[in-house]
């Protein structure tokens, strides 16, 4: 069945999915910041994978797009405990994860979370700790008081909001300081345009990272969304070969 439908979390909260049965490890798509499943990334890899014949799980996280909740409640561990429990309900055998800018800090978290079940991870613009290196001392100043800050969306007319309790939680979830314990299979794509997440970001990723089977891919003309047709075409060569490794072991 891949028409939307609904989750419901301890607390009563339905998060909206979109999941196509399938072979192989099932590939959970993991939007950026205030994105949603009906992207173009996204729903190119669930045509696609529907197309193949594989299992793929798309999701709205808490407060955005057709899931319940305030987007202010926001936080990387509350989006990660959503993700787990729809792979976990949804779900069986091994996963490929696949995340887009923050969407790229929640795979590293989710990937860690699954352990044994993660087979391969693929990072598009990246994204984590930006936390950390994305705001002045200024902004986590207020941030760290309590206040929300807005920041300009170059997608659209409203600001960006930037809630405290995401920054904090943010905060607690760095990643790029240290070591990252996952030794599955990696692809990373950044694109040298990037105006929002630095290049050199999925840089020090893939140095963090534990796994040796690492490969970083850049774009010379590519943007931060990545989402031009050549860009998808791109991600959509990039699953499909990691899979053909991963079914070739």
């Amino acid at each position: 069945m891949s028409q939307t439908q609904f989750h419901a979390m301890p607390d009563g909260r339905k998060i909206a999915y979109r999941f196509s049965e399938g072979s192989g490890p099932t590939l959970v798509f993991l939007p950026g910041y205030m994105s949603d499943m009906e992207g173009g990334k996204a729903t190119a890899l669930f045509d696609w994978s529907e197309g193949q014949g594989r299992a793929c799980l798309l999701l709205d996280y808490s407060g955005c797009g057709a899931s319940e909740g305030d987007f202010a409640d926001g936080t990387l561990s509350r989006w990660r405990d959503e993700v787990i429990a729809l792979i976990e309900a949804r779900t069986k055998g091994e996963i490929v994860v696949i995340g887009s800018s923050m969407g790229g800090w929640l795979m590293l978290l989710v990937g860690l979370a699954l352990g044994d079940r993660l087979a391969g991870i693929v990072g598009i613009a990246s994204a984590p700790d930006f936390t950390d290196w994305g705001r002045t001392a200024e902004d986590k100043a207020r941030l760290s008081e309590g206040e929300t800050v807005l920041d300009e969306n170059p997608y659209g007319p409203e600001p960006t909001p930037m809630h405290s309790g995401f920054w904090i939680d943010g905060q607690d979830q760095r990643l790029l300081a240290g070591e990252i314990a996952i030794d599955a299979p990696v692809r990373l794509l950044h694109g040298k345009k990037d105006a929002d997440v630095p290049w050199e970001i999925s840089e020090k990723l893939a140095a963090a990272l534990r796994s040796d089977a690492v490969q970083l891919t850049y774009i010379k003309d590519g943007d931060h969304r990545l989402s031009r047709p050549q860009d998808i075409a791109l991600l959509l060569r990039t699953v499909g070969g990691l899979l053909e490794d991963l079914d070739s072991q």
